[in-house]
């Protein structure tokens, strides 16, 4: 039975390939940047582990700058040729070193990478939620597809403002207003 919730004490976020390369062909890829920015600021407010990968990085390119520049010291930032996150070595062993089960998939594309690494995680004992306002492929009709893979499968579709509120769980949570803040700069 797949996670009902997601515990901020539990939850990591992964940022899959956002690369400029990529992202030229994706549909929506303004938001979807746009979204992956949002979790990355309110998981770095929050206190939440971040591992972003690069897809093949020194023939494709590394990630976008603007989301590069979001990450602090601890993140991991972790090239892969596989395309599952769960083929790097290197992405194992960060899941192993943060000691987490909730992981909270964003990035590209949907119907290959994150539904890949969306499987290998659940397969391997983990929850996986994936917000679909933050992750896309080069088709509405592959991300759909993907999706549908995902819950089918056992992952939970959420929204990115959706987890975010269920990490904080209340108005009165301490990082509250300087998450308010990052939710209505996305949302313009």
């Amino acid at each position: 039975m797949p996670a009902l919730s997601c515990p901020v004490q539990d939850a990591f976020l992964v940022v899959i390939d956002v690369q400029p390369t990529f992202m030229a062909a994706i549909h929506e890829a303004e938001r979807v940047e746009r979204r992956c920015g949002f979790l990355i600021q309110s998981a770095n407010l929050l206190g939440v582990p971040i591992i972003a990968t690069e897809q093949y990085p020194t023939r494709m390119g590394d990630m976008a700058t603007e989301l590069v520049e979001l990450f602090t010291p601890s993140a991991y930032l972790i090239p892969k040729m596989s395309f599952s996150c769960w083929g790097s070595a290197e992405f194992r062993k960060a899941t192993e070193l943060i000691g987490r089960k909730t992981a909270i998939l964003v990035g590209i594309e949907t119907h290959i990478c994150v539904t890949l690494t969306a499987l290998d995680l659940m397969a391997n004992g983990f929850n996986v939620f994936v917000c679909p306002d933050a992750v896309s492929a080069r088709s509405n009709e592959m991300h759909k597809l993907g999706m549908e893979r995902i819950r089918d499968s056992g992952g939970m579709p959420s929204h990115s403002e959706s987890i975010v509120y269920e990490w904080m769980g209340t108005a009165e949570h301490p990082k509250f207003r300087d998450v308010l803040k990052i939710v209505k700069e996305a949302a313009r």
